[in-house]
C-alpha cells in the first residue's frame, strides 16, 4: 500500500511542507510523479519520518541526521561516536545554561533586595549601566 503526501503527513504526524523540505535537503526520497495522479510514497517513509523526528528530539541537527541515515545500521561504532559527541555537546550546553541560570538567580535576588522604583537593577545590568554583583555570579 502506498500513500499520497497528505496521507503520509497525517500518518507521520508532520506537515506536507515538512515532507517537501526533507525531500529538498535529501532526507526523504521524492517518488516519481506518474503522468496521471499523485506521487505515491511507500509505507517505509513513515518510519523514516519518525526516525528523523525522534533524532531531532534527541538534539541532532538535520545535517547530523543525514549522516546517521547515511551510516544506516551497518556502522554501529560510527553511530556510537556521533551519539557520544552529541552527549558532550549537550553536557556543555547544560553547563552553560546552569551558569546562566545562576547569574539570573543573582540578578533576581538583586531585584528583590533593591525595590527602587527609579531603577530596575536587572534592566540596568542588561543595559550595561551596572555590573552584576559578585553575588549574582556565584553558585
Amino acid at each position: 500500500m502506498n500513500l499520497t503526501i497528505g496521507k503520509l503527513a497525517k500518518k507521520a504526524n508532520v506537515t506536507i511542507e515538512t515532507i517537501r523540505y526533507y525531500q529538498r535537503i535529501g532526507l526523504l526520497l521524492e517518488p516519481d510523479k506518474p503522468t496521471t495522479g499523485y506521487r505515491q510514497y511507500p509505507l517505509e517513509a513513515i518510519a523514516r519520518l519518525h526516525f528523523i523526528k525522534r533524532a531531532q528530539q534527541s538534539g541532532f541537527t538535520l545535517k547530523e541526521i543525514a549522516e546517521l541515515l547515511a551510516l544506516d545500521g551497518q556502522h554501529c561504532k560510527d553511530v556510537q561516536k556521533m551519539a557520544e559527541q552529541k552527549r558532550r555537546q549537550i553536557d556543555a550546553q547544560l553547563k552553560d545554561l546552569t551558569a546562566l541560570r545562576n547569574v539570573l538567580d543573582g540578578l533576581i535576588k538583586g531585584c528583590r533586595q533593591n525595590r527602587s522604583t527609579e531603577h530596575c537593577s536587572l534592566i540596568d545590568v542588561f543595559s550595561g549601566l551596572q555590573k552584576p554583583s559578585s553575588d549574582s555570579l556565584k553558585k
